[in-house]
């Protein structure tokens, strides 16, 4: 985008220092409006869906959102020093191919994520207006892959629009709180129930941490000099303002109407609220829903050619790019096209796999970048099928395997429920005990790297890499 092209012409290449361009506080309006959607609030519906009251589920969404927010925005620290997406920065701890197991990850969430969205957002035209999801879903999907193809630029400008929207939205739902008279067992918090409090945590906690996977892809073009305080905080303030707002709409309309849906009672909550504002919220929150599909397109977009170029080196180019985000759209319609009607209950356990399969990831991914490494690493390596970090590393794909391992007995899912959970009633703590046992793996795994060697031979192999970019 050197001259700022209309559409995005750069993919999983690097971004030369001259290319860079924005304001480090443009991050909060992505990651706010990233997090203010239907989405998010089905994943506050989540506890009160289970049975937990609404003081504990309040307490149960903020302690996650903010726990996870923060490995969330670490990772976009990582855009403005490397200038590439976040999941190609995964080849130097897993190997050239051997990276191929978190974009596979990836690849899951991104087209299960945006299947879920379309679901959503065609059960909420069809809640208004009563029109056939069967037609809604693919027109909310290509206009978010559209959206996607223009790229970079245009979603920041959108999120930035949008966001002044849903934040007057939202404050006036917040205000009409004050005109509700939950029962005493919603606000009793003698009423502590385990189970649902520590699901409605860690699927909190892992809706946010989701984001991980492609987070610096929307702050890869940012100056290297932001700041990587600069760079967390106006990430962390507006996913977790933002998140944790969403959900906790989420979490009122499920404590005011639990026998009803979450669109349904959702609307219905607004109108108890302020007459007539239902119909109003779902619009603005429809908006929210496309742009992060969006965001899970173009994502989606940058792994499927990471993906590709693992397998056979590739050119990036704009014409790639827009088959990636087709094929994806593709996929994800047909999935939301024969998904079940039971959303709240398969949204709850597929967070609850993301957290498993992402746990190990962003505790290896960031104590490699600012422990191990401290981001000093070659761009021309990362590219390079036979290079500095080899096709595949042991230490990264050990340390995930043991770290995903571990968690295992903790596991409490309707598929599966391990004997640690069983025992505890079906409290799920895996989180907790996958990303320590990740981390020290790896720490003990590079032990025997040779780490200024390496930094060394990476500084060597990227001069003159701005006169190439």
């Amino acid at each position: 985008m050197t001259q700022r092209s209309l559409i995005e012409k750069r993919s999983i290449d690097y971004v030369p220092l001259a290319e860079r361009h924005g304001k480090v506080w443009h991050l909060w309006p992505t990651w706010f409006m990233g997090d203010a959607h239907l989405a998010t609030v089905a994943t506050g519906f989540v506890g009160v869906a289970m049975g937990g009251n609404l003081a504990w589920m309040v307490i149960a969404v903020t302690i996650g959102s903010a726990f996870g927010t923060f490995f969330m925005a670490f990772h976009s620290t990582q855009g403005p020093q490397l200038g590439l997406p976040q999941m190609i920065q995964s080849r130097p701890q897993f190997g050239y191919v051997g990276a191929l197991l978190v974009w596979g990850v990836a690849l899951v969430t991104y087209v299960g994520f945006n299947a879920f969205n379309q679901v959503l957002a065609a059960d909420t035209l069809d809640t208004l207006y009563h029109v056939d999801p069967r037609v809604t879903m693919p027109v909310i999907g290509a206009l978010a892959a559209l959206l996607a193809v223009f790229g970079y630029d245009w979603i920041h400008r959108t999120q930035q629009v949008l966001t002044a929207v849903l934040i007057a939205g939202l404050l006036v739902m917040t205000l009409a709180v004050a005109r509700v008279h939950f029962s005493p067992a919603q606000l009793d918090l003698g009423d502590f129930r385990l189970v649902p409090f520590l699901t409605q945590l860690f699927a909190a906690a892992a809706y946010q941490i989701s984001w991980s996977i492609y987070v610096s892809d929307y702050s890869r073009y940012l100056p290297r000099d932001v700041g990587v305080a600069a760079s967390f905080w106006w990430t962390y303030l507006g996913a977790f303002i933002g998140g944790t707002w969403t959900m906790l709409v989420g979490t009122v309309a499920g404590a005011m109407f639990p026998k009803l849906e979450l669109t349904p009672a959702l609307k219905a909550a607004a109108d108890a609220m302020l007459p007539g504002s239902g119909q109003p919220l779902l619009i603005t929150s429809l908006f929210g829903l496309v742009t992060i599909t969006t965001l899970n397109f173009y994502g989606a977009s940058l792994t499927l050619l990471s993906v590709a170029d693992s397998l056979k080196p590739i050119r990036a180019t704009l014409a790639k790019r827009i088959v990636t985000i087709v094929a994806c759209l593709v996929v994800a319609c047909a999935i939301a096209l024969t998904a079940s009607r039971d959303f709240a209950h398969e949204f709850g356990e597929f967070l609850s796999i993301l957290l498993y399969l992402f746990t190990p990831w962003t505790a290896i991914n960031l104590v490699d970048f600012y422990v191990v490494r401290r981001g000093h690493y070659s761009v021309r390596e990362i590219f390079n099928p036979h290079g500095l970090y080899g096709r595949w590393n042991w230490r990264g794909l050990v340390a995930y395997a043991v770290g995903f391992v571990s968690m295992i007995p903790f596991f409490s899912t309707g598929i599966y429920v391990g004997p640690v959970a069983r025992a505890l009633g079906g409290a799920d703590l895996a989180m907790l005990v996958g990303l320590p046992v990740s981390t020290i793996v790896y720490l003990i795994a590079c032990r025997s790297l040779d780490v200024e060697s390496e930094i060394r031979r990476a500084a060597a192999a990227d001069v003159g890499l701005e006169v190439d970019g």
